[in-house]
C-alpha cells in the first residue's frame, strides 16, 4: 500500500493508539494536517505552541500515555523548547512532531528554518530528523518506544516538508524489529537480587527509617506496591513535590512533603533518619538543601530506573537499578521472607518523636483580619474541602504552587500535576486543559498565580472553543510572590521589579472575553459559595480571581544553600 509521508505519519499515530494531539499548523507541517481530516485522531488547535507542549504534558501526567504535539518549523519548534525541557526534567512521556524545511533547503537559512535537532538535543531523551518517507513508520515507532520505556521522557521527530509529500510503501515494524533496531537501548527493569536482599536486611535493622518517595513511583504506576511496602514495614513515608498523591495524605504513616517548603516533620525526619529508602527520587537540591549536611547519619537505599541517578548526588549504600514497581514488589517479597512486619525492630521511640514534631510544628498561618486580603492558604483549604477526592489539581510555579501542595489533600495518584524540575511559570492552564482532555470524567482545577496566569492565559480560548470545562483559581496577590518573598527575607525588603498590580489586567473581563464564566472574590465569606458555584458549571471554563494578601509568605522554608537543620518555620499564630 502506497501512502504519502503525511499519511504514514498520521497512520503511525493511529497505530500507536493516539487519540488526541495538540498542535498548530504552519507551512512545513501543513501536508501532515490534510490527512487529519480523514482520521479518527482528535486534534486540538492551541493558541501558542508552548501551550501544545504543556497540554501534552498534562495529558501524559494523568493518563500515563504519551502526550503528542504537532507544530511547524522554525519559531514553532523553538516555542516547544520550554515544554520539552519541562518534560525532560520531570520524566514525562511525550512525542513532539515538528515540520522542517525541505531536505534540499536544509542548511540554506530557508524561511522558518532552524536547527531543531541541535536546539533540542539537550532537552529531549531522543530526537531524529527523518530524511525519507520510508523511514517514518520506523522512526515513529521508535519514538513512542523510547518515550515510554525506561525513564520516560520527551522524544522529538523532525520531518522535512518534502518527506511528508513523498510516496512510500507502508510497513508497520513489529516490536521485535524496534528492539533489534536500537541495540544500545536496553533499560534495566528487574532489580539485582543480591541488592534487594541487602536492602531488605537494612530495612530490618533500621530504627529510624524513612521511605523517600519521588515522582518515579508514579511514572512506574507503583502506588499500590508502595503502600504494600509501607504497611508491611510500618515505615513513615515522605512524598516529594512530584510524588504528591503516590501515598494517601490521610494515611497514618504519611508525613507529607519534604524539601525547601516541605512541612517540618517531613524535613526533620529525613535529617534524623538512620536509613533513607529512596524510591524513584533523585536527591534534588530542593529536597536535600546543603548536600553535605543532608541526612548525615543515614544509610541510603536508592532505587531508580535511570542508572545515571545512582550516586549523582549522594552515594548509596545499596544501589538498585530497575523499574520502581517491579523493584518494590521484589522488596516486599524479600522483607516478607525475613518475617515481615513482625520481624521489624521496635520503632516506638521513632514514631513518638515524629508525632511530637507533628504536634509542635504543624502547618499554620495567621487568619485574615477584617479589611485584609484573602489568605491563600484559606483559599486552598476551601478548594480542598469543596472538591471531590479525585479532583485533578494543576499548578503553576511559585507561592501558589507551594500552598497548593501543602494545604490540598492528595489521596489518589495522578491527581497533582505541576512543573517540578524546571519550574515553568505558565504551566498550569495548558496542563489543566491537557489533563481534562485525558480524564474528561474528572473535575480539573488549575491553581495559578497572577504572574503565571498572564503567561499562558490565552489557552483558555482553546478550552472555550473546544468545550473543555476546566476551572481556574487565580491567587492574585499583585506580585511575583515567591520573588517578593526572597527579596523581603534576603534582600532587605528591596522590592525590585516584582509588582504586577491587582487591577491590570482585569481578570474577570479578560476571562469573559475568552469565553469563560468569571468571578472575583475579595471577602473570606465569599470563598466557599463561589467555589461551589464554579463547581456547578460544567459546560465551559470557569475562572475565579481570589484577591489575596500580598505580604503572605510560604513557610516552612529552607533558604537556598542552607542545611535542612536550619528550617525556618511560620511565626506562632492562634486561630488557624
Amino acid at each position: 500500500m502506497q501512502l504519502t509521508g503525511a499519511q504514514a505519519l498520521i497512520k503511525s499515530l493511529e497505530m500507536e493508539g493516539v487519540e488526541v494531539a495538540f498542535g498548530l499548523p504552519g507551512g512545513c507541517i501543513l501536508p501532515a494536517y490534510d490527512p487529519i481530516l480523514e482520521s479518527a485522531l482528535r486534534h486540538i488547535l492551541v493558541r501558542h505552541e508552548q501551550g501544545a507542549g504543556h497540554m501534552a504534558e498534562g495529558y501524559a501526567h494523568v493518563t500515563g500515555r504519551p502526550g503528542v504535539c504537532i507544530v511547524t518549523s522554525g519559531p514553532a519548534a523553538t516555542n516547544l523548547v520550554t515544554p520539552l525541557m519541562d518534560a525532560y526534567m520531570d520524566s514525562i512521556p511525550m512525542v513532539a512532531i515538528t515540520g522542517q524545511v525541505p531536505t534540499h533547503a536544509i542548511g540554506t537559512d530557508a524561511f522558518q528554518e532552524c536547527d531543531t535537532l541541535g536546539i533540542t538535543r539537550s532537552v529531549t531523551k531522543h530526537n531524529e530528523l527523518v530524511m525519507t518517507a520510508q523511514d517514518l513508520p520506523r522512526v515513529m515507532r521508535e519514538a513512542f518506544h523510547i518515550a515510554t520505556t525506561g525513564r520516560p521522557g520527551p522524544v522529538l521527530v523532525d520531518v522535512p516538508k518534502d518527506v511528508l509529500t513523498s510516496l512510500m510503501d507502508w510497513h508497520w515494524p513489529s516490536e521485535g524489529d524496534i528492539v533489534a533496531g536500537l541495540p544500545g537501548y536496553r533499560p534495566t527493569t528487574r532489580g539485582n537480587g543480591r541488592m534487594i536482599k541487602e536492602a531488605a536486611r537494612l530495612i530490618g535493622e533500621a530504627r529510624k527509617p524513612v521511605l523517600y518517595v519521588g515522582g518515579g513511583v508514579l511514572k512506574a504506576r507503583a502506588a499500590e506496591a508502595l503502600r504494600a511496602l509501607a504497611e508491611l514495614t510500618g515505615i513513615p513515608v515522605v512524598t516529594t513535590l512530584m510524588a504528591r498523591g503516590a501515598f494517601p495524605d490521610s494515611h497514618p504513616q504519611c508525613l507529607g512533603m519534604p524539601g525547601m517548603h516541605g512541612n517540618y516533620t517531613a524535613v526533620t525526619s529525613m535529617q534524623n533518619s538512620d536509613l533513607l529508602i529512596a524510591l524513584g527520587a533523585r536527591f534534588d537540591d530542593r529536597v536535600t538543601g546543603k548536600v553535605s549536611g543532608f541526612a548525615p547519619d543515614a544509610k541510603i537505599i536508592h532505587v531508580d530506573v535511570d542508572p545515571a541517578e545512582l550516586g549523582k548526588v549522594r552515594r548509596p549504600d545499596v544501589p538498585i537499578v530497575g523499574d520502581c514497581r517491579l523493584v518494590i514488589e521484589e522488596l516486599v517479597q524479600a522483607v516478607t521472607a525475613l518475617g515481615g512486619l513482625e520481624a521489624q525492630p521496635d520503632r516506638t521511640a521513632w514514631w513518638e518523636q515524629l508525632r511530637a514534631w507533628q504536634e509542635q510544628q504543624p502547618l499554620r498561618y495567621q487568619p485574615a483580619e477584617p479589611g485584609e486580603g484573602l489568605k491563600p492558604q484559606q483559599v486552598i483549604e476551601s478548594l480542598r474541602d469543596l472538591t471531590p477526592e479525585d479532583t485533578i489539581v494543576t499548578s503553576g510555579v511559585g507561592q501558589h504552587q507551594m500552598f497548593a501542595s501543602q494545604y490540598y489533600r492528595f489521596e489518589q495518584p495522578y491527581t497533582w500535576v505541576n512543573s517540578g524540575g524546571l519550574g515553568t511559570m505558565g504551566f498550569s492552564v495548558p496542563a489543566a486543559i491537557g489533563a481534562k482532555v485525558g480524564r474528561p470524567d474528572k473535575m480539573v482545577w488549575a491553581v495559578d498565580g497572577d504572574g503565571c496566569f498572564q503567561m499562558t492565559a490565552q489557552e483558555l480560548v482553546t478550552a472555550s472553543s473546544e468545550r473543555i470545562p476546566v476551572k481556574v483559581a487565580i491567587l492574585n496577590n499583585a506580585y511575583l510572590g515567591m520573588v517578593r518573598q526572597w527579596q523581603e527575607m534576603f534582600y532587605g525588603e528591596r522590592y525590585s521589579e516584582v509588582y504586577l498590580s491587582p487591577d491590570l489586567p482585569d481578570y474577570v473581563k479578560w476571562a469573559e472575553a475568552m469565553g469563560c464564566v468569571a468571578f472575583r472574590v475579595e471577602d473570606p465569606s465569599d470563598i466557599a459559595p463561589t467555589i461551589e458555584k464554579a463547581n456547578s458549571i460544567d459546560d465551559r471554563p470557569v475562572v475565579v480571581e481570589f484577591r489575596t494578601d500580598s505580604s503572605e509568605k510560604v513557610f516552612p522554608m529552607v533558604a537556598a544553600g542552607q542545611s535542612n537543620d536550619d528550617i525556618i518555620v511560620a511565626p506562632d499564630v492562634t486561630g488557624s
